[in-house]
């Protein structure tokens, strides 16, 4: 306006160039993501098979779906095929984006129908005290013990499985198998391990370059990698801290394109009132720092 000062009108230019920049970011954040295609729609699930959440201060959010599966038989430890199904048909409605609780190392399997859902080309990344690629026991099952292998040699859009975590022991017995997955060039090219001993030592920065880049991302999370100060399972436990696990987790979290994320592992049932309290309140405590954390990744 005529009247205007110039101190005035220097301050709406500023204003304008402030407003013109929100609009630009924003336009260039959403088209990015669009690129990325991670704008899938957001719905972390908790698959309750046991019950064992019912315990827990689960947060109250209109983005976390409870589902319960403790009706479907034929599911712990060894997964049927009718239960697969069954279980497959319950995620279904909501995708695999998000960040889901799958119960205790018993459903690990679950990330192996998780993983099956996904159309293009990815990299999986597990943490976890064990190699979860024995030997199946049970033909025509999954197991909380194989599902691992199962994906590597099944899954046509698995480019990379980077596995995090298991004794140098167990990762070189995959290996020492002479009729074992290994033993054929195109699978064992798949696998990237990194054992606990090497976290240790620091040695796991000469792999690093072994990963492949640019691909998008399924992390699946079984809390027996961490130490029993941080957390209560039904199976044999690493040492890792949480502030470690989260910062290995860093790694692949920013690079922004993170197609899911699932965790397991919780407390065994059946074991004396006063443990099992005890494990709870300790595993709640996990589970909502490893949410918080994550959460920041998945929007």
């Amino acid at each position: 306006s005529p009247g205007m000062t110039a101190v005035k009108f220097k301050e709406y230019s500023l204003w304008c160039v402030y407003l013109l920049k929100i609009f630009w970011v924003g336009y260039f954040w959403k088209n990015i993501k669009t690129k990325k295609g991670t704008t899938m729609t957001t719905n972390h699930l908790i698959l309750d098979f046991s019950h064992v959440y019912c315990d827990e201060n689960i947060p109250k959010n209109i983005g976390i779906h409870w589902l319960d599966c403790s009706e479907i038989e034929e599911c712990d430890l060894y997964c049927s095929r009718q239960a697969e199904e069954k279980i497959r048909e319950k995620i279904k409605p909501y995708g695999i984006h998000g960040i889901h609780f799958l119960d205790s190392g018993n459903y690990h399997y679950v990330t192996e129908i998780m993983t099956s859902q996904i159309q293009k080309e990815f990299q999986l990344v597990v943490f976890d005290h064990h190699t979860d690629m024995q030997k199946p026991m049970i033909e025509h099952m999954t197991s909380c013990g194989d599902w691992a292998e199962k994906v590597l040699e099944t899954n046509p859009w698995l480019q990379q499985l980077i596995l995090i975590g298991p004794q140098a022991k167990d990762i070189e017995q995959l290996y020492r198998e002479n009729d074992g997955l290994m033993n054929r060039k195109e699978i064992s090219e798949k696998l990237l391990t990194f054992s606990a001993e090497e976290i240790r030592a620091g040695e796991d920065k000469n792999k690093i370059s072994k990963m492949k880049k640019n691909l998008p991302v399924y992390i699946s999370i079984d809390k027996d990698i961490l130490d029993k100060q941080y957390t209560e399972t039904n199976w044999s436990q690493g040492n890792m801290s949480l502030p470690m696990l989260e910062r290995l987790l860093s790694h692949f979290l920013e690079n922004g394109n993170i197609l899911g994320i699932d965790i397991c592992g919780e407390c065994q049932q059946g074991i004396p009132l006063p443990e099992y309290l005890q494990a709870e309140e300790l595993n709640e405590e996990t589970n909502q720092k490893l949410f918080e954390f994550l959460s920041h990744y998945i929007l």
